[in-house]
């Protein structure tokens, strides 16, 4: 198997492993990764961590084998099909964690782009360099990634193809995170912890908020704002947690 997905504690633990071939991604990886992303959906886990095995590669970006010789009708379909697996990540009802641990080239950076936060370990690379083959992101490099640090930096690092190292990528936005490589799983956990306890009704409501803000103005931002948290102010959770909040003790969610 190209992937590998585990329950470890309340969480779920997604490891692309092809170490051989730097886990890039090849038409099997990208049904596997659809696969357990479905599979993940359906656990009763808090959030998704996705990593890549050995260290020297989160996800080398995708197999450029297999586009020799292919038609362009192929080529599409390749593309939409990895669109929408990535954007099965994107919609996963709990957040995701995408723990970089190595070289985050192409379709490896736009999987890690898909994921709710990003994290990445003194040894990350990341970095969009089609264009050094002619060629373009085709699997939301150019969507999410002006989302995530802008226009200007987007357009530079896919325009250049160059790759940034952890410390530029935290200091532009693109990983929230530098984690000890040796420890990365635990402090991926550890930060998945730091919301993990809260409602995933208000964490999901939070997270379609934040996105509708990217693309539409800000009147109409505010409009929407109002709407999803008067939605949030009806569930059951919330009704827990203000009744915690004034007896003074821990809430008790249900996600409901």
């Amino acid at each position: 198997m190209a992937v590998e997905l585990i329950r470890q504690e309340e969480f779920a633990v997604l490891t692309l492993n092809r170490p051989e071939a730097l886990n890039a991604l090849n038409a099997q990886t990208i049904g596997e990764i659809s696969d357990a992303i479905d599979q993940a959906a359906s656990m009763d886990v808090r959030a998704l961590i996705i990593t890549g095995a050995g260290d020297k590669a989160f996800c080398a970006g995708a197999d450029v084998k297999e586009m020799v010789g292919i038609s362009l009708i192929e080529k599409k379909r390749k593309a939409e099909r990895g669109q929408a697996c990535f954007a099965k990540l994107d919609a996963l009802r709990v957040p995701s964690v995408a723990l970089v641990n190595g070289y985050a080239f192409g379709g490896g950076l736009e999987l890690a782009l898909a994921a709710t936060f990003r994290l990445a370990t003194p040894k990350a690379s990341v970095g969009l360099p089609e264009v050094k083959l002619g060629l373009m992101p085709g699997y939301g490099g150019t969507q999410r990634l002006p989302r995530v640090v802008g226009e200007a930096r987007a357009l530079e690092m896919i325009m250049t193809g160059r790759s940034v190292r952890a410390e530029e990528a935290l200091s532009i936005g693109l990983v929230n995170r530098i984690v000890d490589h040796e420890n990365r799983l635990a402090e991926a956990l550890a930060f998945a912890r730091e919301f993990s306890g809260f409602s995933l009704v208000s964490l999901s409501y939070i997270r379609e908020a934040v996105k509708r803000a990217q693309s539409v103005p800000l009147n109409e931002g505010l409009k929407m704002e109002a709407e999803i948290s008067t939605l949030a102010f009806q569930s059951r959770d919330a009704a827990e947690g203000i009744a915690a909040f004034i007896d003074k003790r821990p809430a008790q969610f249900t996600d409901s």
